[in-house]
């Protein structure tokens, strides 16, 4: 996640970069057509354009702001996974005691393991994984489809197991299922959000009539700007470009880019949090690097 404005201004003139340098090479060949070869075609009216232009932006506002509600939605609810993983590490130690210190240890490897399932990795290749779990959950989630709810399933068989050793009351075990059900059902929506991508016509339709609107646009500003027609053209071309984008980086809010949830830095931290309870050894926390939080 860019954390700094200033270089995310410098990253999405990078990645526009390509598409604006094609944009004024166009601009131009109109131009030098229009002026020294004049051409009549190329006097088009701006009417057609502007309201084409018009359309286009509500268009792409509107995708745009479908693809925050999905960026925003996946953040809230690791919101709600931090909190709850907080709470659970909380309710194991106080009420299980501190002889469970590898139920919060599965706690915090739990946020890793969910990071790297939506990342479509296995989380027994990561470091953080095994450096935190405990090995006989490693060994027990090794094959599984969905490893983060098999981390949740040896948490509770855990809990269940210190319960009944130490006879403690049924209510007082419902209060760490209830939290791991609030974990589970989290869990279930960033897999929604990652499992339902935003549909095909606000994926590829935007760009396609975004480079299509750059094409024509030069044909109507010509008559008017003459030769600062490059100049006018590409700064709105960009407008566009950079419309484009913002809705495509936001669609995909787990993807391994600088615009995607900075999950790296909130499973550690969720990581540091726990392991300081039981007062084991963690890694720092993660800083932002050249103004992107990972």
């Amino acid at each position: 996640m860019v954390v700094d404005s200033k270089r995310g201004f410098i990253l999405l003139f990078k990645e526009s970069a390509v598409a604006l340098s094609v944009l004024f090479v166009w601009d131009m060949l109109i131009v030098v057509g229009f002026e020294l070869y004049h051409q009549s075609w190329m006097e088009q009216p701006a009417l057609p354009i502007a309201l084409i232009g018009s359309v286009l932006v509500l268009f792409m506002n509107f995708r745009n702001s479908s693809a925050y509600n999905r960026w925003w939605e996946a953040r809230s609810y690791w919101g709600l996974i931090t909190n709850n993983c907080r709470s659970l590490a909380r309710q194991i130690n106080s009420l299980l005691g501190p002889e469970c210190p590898d139920l919060t240890r599965a706690v915090a490897a739990y946020a890793h393991t969910l990071f790297c399932s939506l990342r479509g990795k296995d989380a027994l290749k990561n470091d953080n994984v095994k450096r935190v779990m405990p090995e006989s959950i490693q060994q027990y989630i090794k094959g599984l489809h969905n490893q983060p709810n098999g981390v949740l399933y040896q948490i509770a068989l855990g809990v269940t197991k210190e319960a009944n050793k130490k006879n403690l009351d049924g209510a007082l075990q419902g209060q760490i299922d209830r939290i791991l059900s609030d974990i589970a059902n989290a869990q279930g929506a960033l897999e929604r959000i990652r499992n339902t991508p935003l549909s095909i016509q606000f994926s590829i339709l935007p760009r396609f009539l975004a480079e299509i609107f750059c094409v024509i646009l030069p044909l109507s500003m010509v008559q008017s700007l003459g030769w600062l027609t490059p100049l006018g053209s590409s700064l709105v071309g960009f407008l566009f470009i950079a419309l484009d984008k913002i809705g495509s980086d936001l669609k995909d809010p787990f993807s391994d880019s600088p615009h995607a949830l900075p999950m790296l830095t909130m499973t550690r931290n969720i990581e540091i949090d726990l392991l300081e309870q039981i007062n084991d050894p963690t890694k720092p926390p993660i800083r932002p690097m050249n103004g992107i939080q990972w």
